[in-house]
């Protein structure tokens, strides 16, 4: 029979703390780069004619339902109507096409994600912003975050609620 003073109670369930894991956003199709510098002649110009052909000869249908990203990384001048055509035959296959890089990709995913949330259904709420994500949720998600729910919140923290590090706290109203 177990005494009233061996009941283990978890005060950081029952503090009302509502905890946000950015991670949770992260696109759930697989990111593909498609780097135009492949495709140019000594990796600095771009020929017409050949880009053509070897986009022709691409296997588009490998790009089914992925994330592509459609950059280049070398220091070539790419002409903008290259990458209209490499979206033309990537979108019918793909979830989405952007051209950029992976990091700017992410910037702008995760900045329409985070516009979808209603801060009002945190007013006046403790809120964790969860750390230590596996995967790679950019700064500027938790930068965001905090601009999106620093006028509603009564505070936010960021780590995990057993052990947080507190970046906000509303300072309270004298009465």
């Amino acid at each position: 029979m177990a005494d009233s003073n061996d009941i283990i109670v978890n005060r950081v369930a029952n503090s009302g703390i509502i905890t946000i894991n950015l991670e949770e956003h992260y696109p759930s199709q697989e990111i593909v780069k498609f780097d135009l510098k492949d495709y140019l002649f000594k990796e600095l110009i771009l020929k017409e004619k050949d880009f053509r052909a070897a986009l022709k000869e691409y296997n588009w249908a490998q790009l089914e339902g992925k994330v592509i990203l459609i950059y280049c990384s070398s220091d070539a001048i790419i002409p903008v109507w290259a990458y209209m055509l490499v979206s033309a035959l990537a979108t019918p296959y793909a979830h989405k096409v952007w051209q950029g890089t992976f990091e700017e990709f992410l910037k702008h995913h995760y900045a329409q994600k985070l516009s979808e949330i209603n801060p009002k259904t945190f007013e006046q709420k403790r809120v964790v912003i969860k750390g230590c994500s596996e995967k790679p949720v950019p700064p500027f998600a938790y930068a965001e975050i905090i601009n999106i729910l620093q006028p509603f919140v009564q505070s936010v923290m960021y780590g995990e609620p057993c052990s947080t590090v507190p970046i906000f706290k509303r300072p309270r109203k004298l009465t």
